[in-house]
């Protein structure tokens, strides 16, 4: 199985715009031209996110994807069977596939196709904005899980800025420099974390993780360090929970000021392997001639912004391996991409089939 050539230009074509997060708006608008061509009424939103409606009926489907990506510049190619390049997996390919398939109105449906803006940064404002609209019937995220796989659990996440900042020092002075002081701080973190979420699977277990330290004196007055921490949140931990242990932890003393700051917050999130939708797609990967699996995944999506706010049958869906995520490999397999587009067909053809 082969997608269509239309199908693969707009994969490739929106693989080969640069979009890093809080830079997408040329893809944006190029993706907004495509979904016009194709029959959807498109428009760029409030939030910048890139909307293409298409039918029209009492079902309301939401297929959101997210058009940004990690920074790093992969040369555009393909390589046999494979498209190689930033964004291929992580997540353009899984929001060409929504389009590809949602391109044949499906009568009584409403597709409403959203490629989300700054799903990479800690802001997720394009899943944050269309939180704010009224709930769909169903949403699929489009998220890299292969073709006959469905995600319907992810982490959360934590991420904290902690900033030290005291008097300078001269060098030969006794006593711990800023940047050990800092270290030590991390220290007494992580071991509080220790014996929470120590289940025997990686998504049941808390993961702590200090992501980048810098410290000096960059003015001779003043000598600073800054941490961010972050954390991987499994069901059953409530991040702010954490939050208020680390601030606990990250207390001021008569010579060393600390300041903690939240950068993202998210709830883990976990929906229903018997929803609809997941039954759907149960359904629609077995005609394909798949057995599905469902996943868990340690990582964070819009579904843990968009499942709170929305609560509807809701999973996480696409085509591409999930381990080439932010890899200076990255890249989707072409007939995983078409296999999903047939997935995803049938999957929407079942979304005004009440009995599932």
């Amino acid at each position: 199985m082969r997608p269509s050539e239309a199908d693969l230009d707009l994969v490739r074509g929106l693989v080969e715009i640069p979009s890093v997060s809080r830079r997408e708006g040329e893809a944006v608008e190029w993706l907004v031209a495509r979904m016009a061509e194709r029959g959807f009424r498109a428009n760029v939103d409030d939030a910048g996110n890139a909307v293409g409606e298409i039918g029209d009926g009492p079902v309301h489907v939401v297929l959101l994807g997210h058009i940004d990506t990690v920074p790093g510049e992969i040369p555009v190619r393909i390589e046999g069977d494979e498209l190689v390049g930033r964004g291929a997996v992580d997540a353009k390919g899984p929001l060409a596939a929504f389009i590809a398939a949602a391109t044949q109105p499906i009568p009584g449906v409403r597709v409403t196709v959203v490629g989300a803006v700054e799903e990479e940064s800690p802001s997720s404002k394009g899943a944050r904005h269309r939180a704010t609209l009224a709930a769909p019937d169903w949403c699929v995220i489009g998220e890299p899980s292969g073709w006959d796989a469905v995600t319907v659990a992810y982490k959360g996440r934590l991420t904290l800025h902690i900033a030290l900042s005291r008097e300078a020092r001269h060098g030969a002075a006794p006593g711990a420099t800023v940047a050990e002081e800092a270290l030590a701080l991390w220290e007494r973190v992580r071991e509080s974390t220790a014996d929470q979420g120590s289940g025997n699977r990686s998504f049941e277990r808390l993961d702590c993780r200090l992501e980048s330290i810098e410290a000096g004196s960059a003015d001779g007055l003043v000598e600073r360090a800054h941490l961010r921490i972050g954390y991987r949140v499994p069901p059953g931990i409530d991040p702010a929970d954490l939050e208020r242990a680390a601030e606990r932890l990250a207390t001021s003393d008569g010579h060393t000021h600390v300041v903690v700051t939240t950068q993202g917050r998210e709830e883990p999130v976990r929906t229903p392997r018997t929803s609809p939708v997941a039954r759907a797609f149960a359904r629609a990967i077995s005609a394909a001639g798949g057995q599905t699996t469902f996943k868990e995944k340690s990582g964070t999506s819009d579904m843990n912004v968009l499942f709170p706010a929305w609560g509807c049958p809701m999973v996480a869906y696409g085509p591409g391996d999930s381990r080439y995520d932010h890899t200076p490999i990255e890249r989707l397999s072409i007939l995983e991409f078409a296999r999903s587009i047939s997935v995803l067909k049938g999957v929407l053809s079942r979304a005004s089939d009440r009995i599932i």
